[in-house]
């Protein structure tokens, strides 16, 4: 990681970009009801600590939405597209709910796994993949087995198509 993006990946300030787009999601709510936006605002500091959300970037969150520091832990800790504990740099999520594992996603869980030598939950060695913890669905049944990477789908998977997918990342 260069001693920018360490930097950057260490901060417990707003930046200036997360702070515009907080601003502009605050837009679209009254102005008593800014806790609307604890959603974007922690998907944006999230993104702004390359992936991972920290105690210190929650409690600024907080103060911006004018929320208690607990509210917006309970919201961090509910959803599972926050990560609050570092992570790869690409967000591998494949979906393990009925529809996917009728058409095959153990397979698909196995075959990456093995692949990268890590878990569920886990992160290669070499920061590059997080293979997230199970997901409930991620809302392509017809197109199971399906996965997310970097929010992008992936429907209809094979190991192949897999590794063709995984390989071309950087």
């Amino acid at each position: 990681m260069s001693s920018e993006a360490n930097t950057k990946a260490n901060s417990t300030e707003l930046d200036s970009h997360s702070i515009e787009e907080i601003d502009e999601w605050l837009k679209r709510y009254p102005e008593d009801q800014k806790q609307s936006a604890v959603l974007a605002a922690l998907r944006a500091v999230q993104h702004q600590n390359n992936g991972y959300l920290t105690v210190e970037l929650m409690d600024a969150v907080a103060e911006k939405l004018e929320m208690s520091k607990i509210a917006v832990y309970e919201v961090a800790s509910f959803y599972s597209m926050y990560e609050t504990e570092p992570v790869g740099r690409h967000c591998v999520a494949i979906c393990t709910n009925i529809s996917c594992m009728l058409m095959g996603s153990d397979t698909i869980v196995n075959h990456v796994e093995k692949k990268y030598g890590i878990k569920l939950g886990q992160s290669t060695p070499d920061g590059k993949i997080f293979l997230k913890v199970e997901e409930e669905c991620l809302a392509g049944c017809d197109g199971g087995p399906m996965m997310q990477v970097n929010h992008v789908y992936h429907m209809s998977l094979t190991p192949e198509k897999v590794d063709e997918i995984l390989d071309a990342l950087e």
